[in-house]
C-alpha cells in the first residue's frame, strides 16, 4: 500500500470506527452503584457530603447547615491505552492484526468507570471517606440532633455461604436492617431501602438463592425474595466479601468523577520522531477521571471472613 496522507487518514478512520463500535457495544454496570459527577478542573471538593439533604418543617427562620471543617477531595487521574502501528504493516497491507486491538482499546475505554468503581469497592475496608473513617467501618460518628454523637456501623464480617443458608439469610437480614436503620444528623430516619446485592463470582449461587428463589435450600419460605437485584462482579478481588447497596436515590454510594470522557486519539504525522526513529504510528484512547466515596450510609459491606 502506498503510504501518503490520504491512505494514512483512511487507515486510522477505519481503526477509529472499529474503536467506536466496540466502545458502544461494551457492557457496563458501574452506573448501578455509582453516580457520574462532571469535573471542570483538576479536582472536585465534596465537603457537602457531611449531611444528607432532607426537607424539614419551616418554623421561624430557615436552618442553615454550615459545612464542617473536614474536607474530602477527589483528584482526577490521567488514563490511556496506546497501540503502535508499524509502518511496514501499512506498507504490506497487513492491517487486519490491528482491528482486534482497536476493539479491545474501545472495550477498555468504555469499561474504565467499571474498573475505577470496582477498585473503590475492593479497597473500601481500608480507604477513608468524607468523615475520616474507612468507608466500611464500625464507628462512623453520627449526631442525633440533641448534642450527642454515636458510632454507627455499615461493616460486618458474616459470610454468605451455601453450606449454611440459615446463617446467610441472617447475615443478609442484618445488612438490610443496618441500612434501613440509618438516621441523619438530626436523628431522623433516612428511609433508605437497599436494592442491590453485589458479590464476587464465588458467591453468585447463594446470592441468587437469597434474592431470587421462592424457597431456601431447606425448602423453607424465602422472606427476602425480590428484595434486591444481584450483581456478580468479576472485578472484585475478594472471594468472600459482599456488599449491599441502596441505589434508588439520585445520589449513590460511589462516585465516578469525569473530567474528560474517553476519546480516540491518534498520532499519524509522518514527520514525527516516532515515525522517523521507530517507523511507528500510534492510536489509542485518553481520559481524565477518578473515583471516590459518597454516603457510606447507602452501602453495607461484609468481609465475609466470619
Amino acid at each position: 500500500m502506498l503510504i501518503n496522507k490520504e491512505t494514512l487518514s483512511l487507515v486510522f478512520v477505519n481503526l477509529k470506527t472499529t474503536f467506536n463500535k466496540a466502545f458502544e457495544a461494551a457492557p457496563s454496570q458501574w452506573s448501578l452503584t455509582a453516580m457520574l459527577v462532571p469535573s471542570g478542573s483538576s479536582q472536585n471538593n465534596y465537603d457537602w457530603l457531611d449531611r444528607f439533604p432532607k426537607m424539614r418543617k419551616w418554623i421561624g427562620e430557615k436552618v442553615i447547615k454550615a459545612l464542617k471543617a473536614n474536607t474530602y477531595t477527589i483528584v482526577n487521574d490521567d488514563w490511556e491505552a496506546t497501540v503502535a502501528v508499524r509502518r511496514n504493516d501499512i506498507d504490506d497491507d497487513n492491517l487486519g492484526i490491528y482491528a482486534p486491538m482497536a476493539q479491545d482499546a474501545g472495550y477498555s475505554a468504555k469499561t474504565l468507570p467499571d474498573e475505577i468503581v470496582a477498585d473503590l469497592k475492593n479497597n473500601a475496608f481500608v480507604n477513608k471517606c468524607y468523615d475520616g473513617q474507612y468507608f466500611y467501618d464500625t464507628d462512623h460518628p453520627v449526631e442525633d440532633g440533641k448534642g450527642n454523637t454515636t458510632s454507627v456501623s455499615n461493616k460486618g464480617t458474616a459470610a454468605l455461604s451455601c453450606d449454611t443458608p440459615a446463617l446467610a439469610l441472617a447475615s443478609y437480614g442484618t445488612a438490610r436492617i443496618a441500612i434501613m436503620s440509618m438516621t441523619d444528623n438530626e436523628g431522623r430516619p433516612l428511609a433508605l431501602v437497599p436494592d442491590v446485592l453485589e458479590v464476587p463470582p464465588a458467591l453468585e449461587a447463594i446470592a441468587k438463592v437469597l434474592c431470587e428463589n421462592e424457597k431456601l435450600n431447606d425448602n423453607s419460605p424465602n422472606p427476602y425474595r425480590g428484595t434486591a437485584k444481584v450483581i456478580v462482579n468479576p472485578r472484585l478481588t475478594s472471594g468472600t466479601a459482599w456488599f449491599l447497596h441502596c441505589t434508588s436515590r439520585p445520589v449513590k454510594p460511589f462516585i465516578y468523577q469525569q473530567r474528560k470522557a474517553p476519546v480516540f486519539v491518534q498520532q499519524i504525522n509522518p514527520d514525527s520522531d516516532d515515525v522517523f526513529s521507530r517507523a511507528e504510528y500510534k492510536y489509542g484512547a485518553e481520559a481524565r477521571a477518578a473515583g471516590g466515596y459518597s454516603f457510606w450510609q447507602m452501602s453495607y459491606g461484609s468481609t465475609g471472613a466470619g
